[in-house]
């Protein structure tokens, strides 16, 4: 069953470890025994735990849950001697967390023999459920111990061995350490000899006193300067993001195939690098490629043992590093490839500092929405050996995460064959099934085109199947436009003269009326430039001055009356224009800020212009219109649409809607908002 929290990178680790202690030297000797007579504190990343769990008591969020199926002739009272032997040799095991003062600390319970219930199953649905369960059932800190263990029985030969651990009180590492603890103890109970295990260089209470002693300033000056100006990461979604973190999880699942796999491994040894590399930079240049970002940062898990004695310990020692990796224009992946490899290397050489402090010191922006630092992870779990049980087959009982710690995580394990099995796990809040199906796709193509030519640059890795470029290389004649927007309203003018154009209160015009009216004005403004400004309020005037303008053969700058004079000026002088058509009521307003041409339309006798369509030159790439942003982010910025992209908009709409002469289209909205055209 899956645990939620990977080793990633686990071949590295023993690489750094000698990297770390060749610049710290090893003149630190072995984690000192804590005082047992004095408070015992939380290491940084307990802390972290045991608030999280305090915020939000039930969440099963932080639950490491372990199911194993042990097959053949097992012996019940040899299995719970093994659970009570570890529960017993294991202080974190036997530890609750309670407030003294305002310090949430350590207390050691004596080792008590905790029992291994058994429960009988009548047959597979069941036993998921009870699995299922035991996964999503939370513990008391307080009062309770943070693991516990059931034996569920199908058979006299078929059960099903359940642990659930707290992130508290255990990691990936742990688990492998108590599985291979439980097997050994297991063997010599049942075979009637005693156990060997060696003893433990410390107990958790030791490393967290450790831990919290412990100087960071070199690594958290790197951290300081790596993670300046870090912008959250925002994935296209299905749904936007709820106002708090959601920590409900689904997965999807796909296999990279051996000989895709080994072409990758080809590739890592080819650059100097790792497998681990290789997909990592993949993933980000796939992301990269959502985004339109060239600053990809992506969280990965790394034991924490850097020392021989943590190696048997059983505990939360695992901590997240932030793999930043930022680049210029459109790199070929193998040099992304050198950039994310020292990336990561820089990152493990820092290691020390417990993801929890480092959020603490780097205080960033505080979103409830997201995790801090990066919402998007990545793990890769080599491939390890199972240990042995005396007259039983075991194996690990697949299971379906219910929860996701982040917006998206990537977990790929490596298997005994060389092939590779990914996961994404992800929050459906968010992201439906179908993209996240898609994006495992994108993945496994991306790759395809890694393993045959590294050199390709990041816009040249294929993404998409054939079935979507069918849907994206439709035939060129569906998106061919060949008209302006104004020639396809002229055509509705000749079309039915007599109909009801406009309405505005108790004002109607046809649309022979309203095609006058904007010759008229069009006349009026030949020459006027590429872009002309309209200041209106909405009203019986408003759509004939926009046709106007764009019959005079430029496109309009919209100038909604409501917003402050600044801003107006501002839009007026970024865009160029010189003439600004409005009426006399706001035309002194425009005059504080606009030292062009104004033209009201209340006060301009338009009657002696001609009513007939002038003969302008139009084509469909010409500018349409600008709309400038909000703001909120920055200075305004001008978008230009042309009338292609307007009509292009309007045939697929009639297509999948079906618009009807009948139809009425309410402007209730400024004219300056692009629903407007």
């Amino acid at each position: 069953m899956s645990t939620g929290t990977s080793d990633s990178a686990a071949r590295w680790d023993e690489l750094l470890r000698l990297r770390l202690a060749a610049k710290k030297g090893s003149g630190n000797g072995r984690i000192a025994r804590a005082d047992r007579d004095g408070p015992l504190r939380l290491s940084p990343g307990q802390q972290q735990m045991w608030f999280l769990n305090r915020l939000e008591p039930g969440s099963p969020e932080y639950l490491v849950p372990l199911a194993l199926r042990l097959r053949g002739r097992l012996d019940h009272a040899s299995l719970e001697r093994a659970w009570q032997e570890v529960v017993a040799r294991h202080e974190i095991l036997r530890t609750r967390y309670v407030l003294v003062g305002d310090d949430p600390t350590q207390v050691i319970d004596e080792p008590h023999g905790p029992r291994l219930p058994i429960e009988d199953v009548p047959d597979e649905r069941r036993l998921s459920e009870v699995v299922e369960a035991e996964a999503m059932t939370s513990f008391d800190l307080a009062a309770e111990w943070p693991a516990r263990a059931r034996l569920l029985r199908l058979s006299g030969d078929d059960h099903v061995l359940v642990v659930v651990f707290h992130h508290i009180a255990c990691d990936a590492w742990s688990l492998a350490v108590v599985v291979g603890e439980l097997a050994a103890l297991y063997n010599a109970f049942a075979e009637g000899r005693e156990p060997e295990l060696a003893p433990l260089g410390a107990q958790y209470a030791d490393y967290a006193a450790w831990e919290r002693d412990r100087s960071f300033d070199r690594s958290l000056a790197y951290w300081r300067e790596q993670l300046a100006d870090l912008a959250p990461l925002d994935l296209p979604a299905d749904r936007n993001r709820p106002a708090t973190r959601r920590w409900e999880g689904d997965v999807v699942t796909f296999d990279i195939p051996g000989p895709l796999a080994e072409g990758l491994r080809q590739v890592a040894r080819r650059h100097g690098s790792t497998l681990f590399n290789v997909l990592l930079t993949a993933f980000q240049a796939l992301l990269s490629r959502y985004t339109g970002l060239a600053d990809i940062p992506i969280g990965t898990m790394v034991s924490g043992r850097t020392r021989p004695e943590l190696q048997g310990l059983v505990g939360y020692c695992i901590n997240s590093l932030v793999i930043r990796s930022r680049w210029d224009g459109d790199p070929a992946f193998a040099d992304l490839l050198v950039r994310t490899r020292d990336a990561v290397m820089d990152a493990f050489d820092h290691q020390e500092v417990p993801f929890a402090q480092l959020v603490d010191e780097l205080q960033p922006e505080r979103d409830l929405s997201r995790t801090p630092l990066f919402q998007v992870a990545f793990t890769l779990e080599p491939a390890q050996e199972a240990p042995a049980w005396s007259g039983l087959e075991a194996a690990p009982v697949p299971g379906r995460s219910r929860v996701s710690r982040f917006d998206l995580t990537l977990l790929v394990k490596e298997a005994a064959d060389g092939s590779l099995a990914a996961t994404i796990e992800y929050v459906p809040a968010l992201f439906d099934q179908g993209r996240m199906t898609r994006m495992g796709d994108h993945y496994l193509r991306l790759l395809t085109g890694v393993a045959a030519d590294p050199g390709t640059r990041l816009s040249g890795l294929e993404l998409l199947g054939p079935e979507e470029l069918a849907v994206v290389l439709r035939p060129a004649e569906e998106s061919v436009v060949t008209q302006c927007v104004h020639e396809v309203f002229e055509e509705r003018v000749r079309a039915c003269p007599d109909a009801v154009a406009v309405v505005s209160g108790g004002e109607r015009l046809t649309y022979r009326e309203l095609n006058a009216r904007a010759n008229r004005l069009a006349h009026h403004l030949l020459g006027a430039g590429p872009l002309v400004g309209v200041c209106l309020r909405r009203g019986p005037e408003l759509v004939p001055a926009l046709l106007g303008v764009l019959k005079s053969g430029a496109g309009y700058v919209p100038l909604d009356p409501a917003v402050p004079a600044e801003r107006l000026g501002g839009m007026l002088s970024d865009s160029g224009v010189s003439v600004v058509v409005t009426t006399s009521d706001l035309a002194p307003t425009l005059a504080e800020v606009f030292p062009g041409r104004i033209v009201t339309l209340d006060e301009t006798d338009l009657s002696a212009s001609p009513a007939t369509d002038p003969e302008t030159t139009c084509s469909p790439g010409d500018a349409i219109y600008v709309i400038y942003t909000s703001g909120s982010t920055g200075r305004p910025k001008g978008v230009v649409l042309e009338h292609r992209n307007v009509l292009r908009l309007l045939k697929v709409a009639e297509r999948h809607y079906g618009f009807s002469e009948s139809d009425v289209w309410p402007l209730f909205h400024s004219f300056a908002f692009d629903v407007s055209v």
